[in-house]
């Protein structure tokens, strides 16, 4: 059965397939893009470094300010 408190259920259940946490497929499935772009969300290879440090900051990554792009990307796709 659904949760209701997660906002994009498709997202959520396709991360934890891939085998992420419940509590990190959450957060990202709730993430306000997660809900505005779906699966039409471009890579994040084509996002601005600016915009990669605000998803780190919404879904709480630690020493975002430190990282550069491909850091950010890594870090995102890993936490």
């Amino acid at each position: 059965m659904p949760d209701a408190r997660i906002k994009n259920e498709k997202q959520y259940q396709a991360l934890l397939e891939i085998g992420y946490s419940k509590e990190k497929a959450a957060r990202i499935a709730n993430a306000p893009e997660a809900v505005e772009k779906g699966a039409n969300a471009k890579p994040y290879e084509e996002w601005t470094k600016e915009e990669l440090y605000q998803q780190a900051r919404k879904v709480g990554l630690e020493g975002r300010s430190y990282m550069d792009k491909n850091n950010l990307i890594k870090s995102l796709r890993t936490n």
